[in-house]
């Protein structure tokens, strides 16, 4: 695999950074072999619907990298819960600057957010709950849009005392990101650019806002895979960077190191403890991960890190598969060169392909026509499918609220565009269209710069068409209830 030759020349700190890309290698130079991570690709491509991006290093080196089209190395990713790990390590460099300690409580952050007459619990509470997810809290705040978040954490109930009760809860990540900017005067954003983002390499990263102009923290970070990849890469090697110091190796330890039990499982790659923001995993590994299979994964006796970007519902079967196929593939030292099977693997590699619409139906009367819908919740108001005569591909047009939104999908392949679905704003899109059946036209919509793919049914019987949708994952129900239209006009 070739080095790559870009360079980004960064200004920090009144002097000039050089981020240089990460350095290519094959496997074996690396002491693994190419026919295990083809295992492993197989593997996955096979049996998890679906990984979207993968990159795996080796001693520094990066040793495999794929992207499953149209996901592709230059388009950011939605990193869910991942983002919390990015919110550790900006209260990390804040307490290096002396700007806030863990032992400090969360109430001398928000006085004029805190109730009137607060518990002992919440007075007690401090940064380091925050960080472990001990906060003492029983069920997570919510997080409304007409209210201050972080009034609303304040006042909600604190039973336990803070330190000895572990729950899950991006709150209280939201609260670590509220005080951040509240000792920093800077958003995560701003904060994590000069010291973080930019020596690393990682453009344009973007951070979604509460209400309150505050970082979301516990979710809302979008970059690419391998800004992942770096990321791990970071504290795989203790925080150094090119020889500079960027996060000191004291946090680095307590972040990853286990800072609370949070279950007894040996089998469960979320019951093996916790630290501050990330995971502790089996076999002395550590992580950090988001919602739908958003992974950096940091293997510090193997020196490796794992950046995985997907859309699965079964996060642990990834992980299953991480230390069947790749954990003992991982050897102490170089292997003999396998022209063959890297050369096999490469291929592989460059070929992935999120799997697209498929058929071979014949479509009748049905192209051309418009159906309408009575109102419904999701204010779709007509669809009509209209015919490509130079390659029989077929454009989707939907009328949604009063817009109309043209989707061509792509035959056998994926074509990409930018369009506004569902709750969804205008963003990059690629969309693939097949008969499925005589009498039923099947598009996947793929939001790819998240984990998102949309089926849409579209099964046409005489006048009526009814209409199903179903999304790969969700926080809820996956399928959408039916509709029914019917055809209007000629």
């Amino acid at each position: 695999m070739k080095t790559r030759s870009i360079v980004v020349l960064i200004a920090m700190s009144g002097s000039a950074c050089i981020a240089v890309d990460l350095p290519r290698s094959s496997p074996e130079a690396q002491g693994i072999s190419s026919s295990a991570i083809l295992s492993f690709i197989e593997s996955a491509d096979r049996d998890i619907d679906s990984l979207h991006g993968f990159m795996l290093l080796r001693r520094g080196h990066v040793v495999a990298e794929g992207w499953w089209s149209p996901y592709n190395p230059d388009s950011p990713h939605m990193l869910y819960s991942l983002s919390k790990s990015f919110t550790s390590t900006a209260v990390g460099l804040a307490v290096a600057e002396g700007k806030l300690s863990v032992d400090d409580e969360v109430l001398k952050f928000f006085s004029e957010n805190a109730p009137s007459n607060p518990s002992n619990n919440l007075k007690a509470m401090r940064v380091s709950d925050l960080l472990r997810m001990s906060t003492g809290q029983q069920s997570e705040p919510p997080r409304p849009a007409d209210q201050p978040w972080t009034k609303v954490f304040l006042a909600h109930s604190v039973p336990f005392k803070p330190g000895t009760h572990f729950l899950y809860n991006t709150s209280g990540t939201y609260m670590l990101s509220a005080i951040v900017q509240k000792a920093t005067g800077q958003n995560l954003l701003d904060y994590l650019t000069p010291r973080l983002f930019q020596p690393l390499g990682i453009e344009h990263p973007t951070w979604e806002m509460s209400p309150e102009g505050v970082a979301t923290g516990g979710y809302g970070l979008s970059v690419r895979t391998e800004d992942i990849a770096r990321f791990g890469q970071l504290y795989l090697q203790k925080g150094k960077w090119q020889g500079k110091q960027l996060v000191p190796e004291s946090w680095i330890d307590a972040a990853t190191a286990r800072q609370t039990s949070n279950g007894s499982s040996p089998n469960s790659d979320w019951d093996q403890g916790y630290g501050y923001q990330f995971w502790r995993c089996r076999h002395n590994v550590y992580r950090g991960d988001g919602a739908f299979g958003q992974y950096c994964i940091v293997l510090p006796e193997q020196d490796a890190v794992i950046a995985i970007t997907s859309g699965v519902r079964d996060m642990q079967a990834v992980m299953n598969l991480i230390w069947e196929k790749l954990l003992p593939a991982m050897k102490p030292s170089s292997l003999t060169p396998d022209d063959a099977a890297r050369k096999k693997l490469e291929k592989k590699l460059k070929g992935l392909v999120l799997r697209p619409a498929q058929g071979s139906g014949s479509p009748a009367k049905m192209l051309g026509k418009r159906y309408a819908f009575p109102a419904n919740d999701r204010k779709l108001e007509a669809i009509t499918l209209e015919s490509n005569s130079n390659d029989s591909s077929v454009t989707l047009v939907a009328q949604v609220n009063g817009v109309e939104r043209r989707i061509p999908c792509g035959r056998n392949g994926w074509l990409k565009g930018q369009i506004a679905w569902g709750q969804f704003p205008e963003q990059p899109m690629a969309a693939s269209g097949a008969w499925t059946e005589d009498d039923t036209f099947t598009a996947k919509l793929c939001l790819y710069e998240t984990p998102y793919v949309f089926t849409i049914r579209l099964k046409f019987a005489g006048q009526e068409l009814q209409y199903n949708a179903e999304a790969n994952v969700s926080f809820g129900a996956t399928k959408e209830p039916q509709l029914t239209g019917r055809a209007v006009g000629n």
